[in-house]
């Protein structure tokens, strides 16, 4: 079983930057590196640590930026990765994918018992299975 997390709008607030929308129009990463967290970091590791440790993989399925061309999605990839480490520095990912925009995050999916954190509705529709919005990660991964 994997757990995968959606960055933006699930453990980054990149939508809580200032302008954010003209900075990624503009190719300009500074949201993504700048965006604060969304979630209690310290807990969440501490919690993806044990779950690793049970057994479980711990995934990253996030989408590059709408507008983004091979530079700037190159760029935005490796924003995301620093701002993982950053963060979460405690935790290895077994996995990191990075798409394009609108791109299915199903398909990532390796078993029915994966499950998805995303703050976008159609992602958690699509995942046809367990998926949750970003209200109550922490309480939801302690019951998983």
């Amino acid at each position: 079983m994997t757990i995968f997390f959606d960055m933006d709008g699930t453990l980054a607030d990149l939508y809580g930057i200032e302008n954010w929308l003209e900075y990624l129009i503009n190719k300009d990463t500074f949201p993504y590196e700048n965006a604060k967290p969304l979630v209690n970091l310290n807990t969440l590791a501490r919690m993806l640590n044990k779950r690793q440790k049970e057994g479980i993989s711990i995934g990253i399925i996030s989408w590059l930026s709408k507008s983004g061309d091979e530079d700037y999605n190159r760029r935005v990839t490796e924003a995301k990765q620093k701002w993982l480490s950053k963060h979460l520095k405690s935790v290895h990912f077994d996995e990191t994918i990075i798409v394009k925009y609108g791109e299915s995050k199903e398909q990532f999916r390796h078993t029915k018992m994966d499950i998805l954190f995303d703050d976008e509705k159609n992602n958690r529709e699509e995942w046809n299975g367990r998926a949750f919005d970003v209200d109550n990660i922490i309480k939801i991964l302690k019951e998983v």
